[in-house]
């Protein structure tokens, strides 16, 4: 499957056309952003690492029932997917205390939630992706309430598999986002998962093994990337 026109350029990939209409090339890039971007960096070989991690992912997830945008690893650096029309709602599960959460509320880094929380972002770069209700989304018609009930569902199996998961491979699953899209009427996960988009902490240790470590300037950046690929494949 060749590339053909690029289609849209983000902080962490970039899409290209194929020759099927129905289909389109992701390409994982090493370039590193927090902050809405005001962070820039590079991670060496972040691109081939979270192509990697992401397709082992997506194929679990399918085989458990959660429908996907993956089709197949074409490349180190290249993976072919399913052409979304992208809800504009980003969603957001967690289950310890951190980040966002610990500053919007006030809550203790590291504390295990009760339940897993649930939040919506309204993807906008230039409102800085605010927190949302279903009310927002209703009034602002990103999505209908069958569109979102699906979507929760989802979201709240993905939590479930991938917990399971990365506890058998030592890591605990903090938080993680997750973006979806329609493709011939279907909801479909979409995007990456990978640690640009998973809080992912030793199980033992609480040693931050994701994109974290670029945010806080704590270094072995690369390292921490390699060693959650390293143990997934084991």
């Amino acid at each position: 499957m060749e590339k053909g026109n690029k289609i849209y350029e983000g902080k962490a990939k970039i899409l290209y056309d194929t020759d099927n209409a129905d289909l389109i090339i992701q390409e994982f890039k090493d370039d590193a952003t927090a902050f809405d971007a005001t962070k820039k960096g590079t991670i060496k070989g972040k691109g081939v690492i979270n192509n990697e991690i992401s397709c082992a992912i997506f194929q679990l997830l399918e085989s458990k029932g959660i429908p996907t945008h993956f089709v197949k690893k074409l490349s180190n650096r290249d993976m072919l997917v399913k052409r979304l029309k992208i809800v504009m709602v980003e969603v957001t599960i967690r289950n310890i205390a951190a980040g966002g959460l610990s500053k919007l509320l006030g809550i203790e880094e590291g504390i295990i939630l009760k339940t897993p929380v649930l939040e919506y972002h309204y993807k906008d770069d230039l409102l800085h992706d605010p927190l949302i209700n279903d009310y927002h989304i209703e009034i602002l018609k990103l999505a209908t309430p069958q569109e979102m009930k699906k979507i929760k569902d989802y979201s709240f199996s993905v939590n479930q598999i991938m917990k399971d998961f990365f506890d058998k491979a030592n890591l605990k699953l903090v938080d993680f986002k997750l973006e979806f899209g329609t493709h011939k009427g279907k909801m479909l996960l979409g995007d990456e998962i990978s640690p640009d988009t998973c809080r992912l902490w030793d199980k033992i240790t609480n040693e931050k093994l994701d994109k974290d470590r670029f945010r806080r300037d704590l270094g072995r950046i690369e390292e921490a990337y390699q060693e959650v690929l390293k143990r997934i494949k084991t």
